[in-house]
């Protein structure tokens, strides 16, 4: 059964203790352990109930993965930096309960929307739509009863861009891959459009893009997030969302990308960064 997001990263505050929250993240978005973006929504999440205004929205957050978090009890504790008419700048540091330390730290800004120029110079890839598009259903095993990477199956996945990287016999191309992405219990603010905390997670989707330049016969690797970026764009009331990757370079065993997240409506709801540590896998 899929989980909700919205529940499952609801954040609950400390009484007496201000800007500290609680929370129990179950392990339905783990891969091995719970994806980044996941935890980067929990973080999020604490500084919106402490800034405590609607009326703020975020426009950007950029988050430091430093230790790796299992499932379960969490704890955030929140920082205000500036407190202005436009603009709250915040900082959030989360850690598992039987952490020692800071475990990730988020600094996000959160504005209101006000009067300016509107204009967008980019487009969106040419790719089928998500009705047209071929579903991804990856290969995966029971693991102790459990599935091997619950975080999928709270989506709907189908493919956009590139190939299916664990087949074999497909030319490998240029670092791109898109696929259309959506959450099998809506993630919807009271006004129907997007949970705008709904995009971390499918923007911490950006190995794949790496693998389509490699080939189906080039070395495998596992890519733990070492940060990641996301800027909030334009709010949209499409429950598809194409998220659309560019792996620009590997090196030293580092590899860095680069995703726009599009509303199947043509919106551009978001753009986001990554910094990945690539080794090799395990099994």
């Amino acid at each position: 059964m899929p989980s909700d997001l919205a529940l499952d990263t609801a954040v609950t505050p400390v009484p007496g203790s201000a800007g500290h929250y609680t929370t129990n993240l179950p392990d339905a978005w783990s891969w091995n352990l719970p994806s980044g973006g996941v935890l980067m929504t929990v973080a999020l999440r604490a500084i919106e109930a402490t800034i405590a205004d609607t009326s703020f929205r975020p426009v950007s957050a950029t988050t430091l993965f430093c230790n790796p978090v299992p499932p379960g009890p969490l704890e955030v504790r929140v920082e205000l930096l500036r407190r202005g008419n436009a603009a709250v700048q915040a900082r959030a540091m989360l850690r598992a309960q039987a952490s020692p330390g800071t475990d990730l730290e988020v600094s996000a800004t959160f504005a209101r929307e006000r009067p300016g120029i509107d204009l967008v110079d980019t487009a969106p890839p040419r790719v089928p739509s998500p009705e047209d598009a071929s579903p991804i259903v990856e290969p995966r095993r029971s693991v102790a009863g459990r599935s091997e990477y619950p975080f999928l199956d709270n989506f709907d996945s189908r493919l956009a861009l590139g190939h299916v990287w664990w087949k074999p016999n497909w030319p490998a191309g240029a670092a791109r891959y898109a696929r259309w992405m959506r959450y099998k219990i809506p993630q919807r603010l009271a006004d129907g459009t997007l949970d705008p905390f709904a995009i971390p997670p499918i923007a911490d989707l950006m190995p794949p893009a790496l693998r389509q330049k490699l080939g189906p016969e080039g070395p495998h690797f596992h890519a733990p997030s070492l940060d990641l970026t996301v800027h909030f764009l334009d709010p949209t009331a499409s429950e598809w969302q194409l998220v659309s990757v560019w792996a620009r370079r590997a090196r030293a065993g580092y590899a860095t990308a680069e995703a726009e997240v599009w509303g199947a409506d043509g919106k551009l709801t978001a753009y986001a960064t990554q910094t990945m540590f690539l080794r090799k896998p395990s099994r």
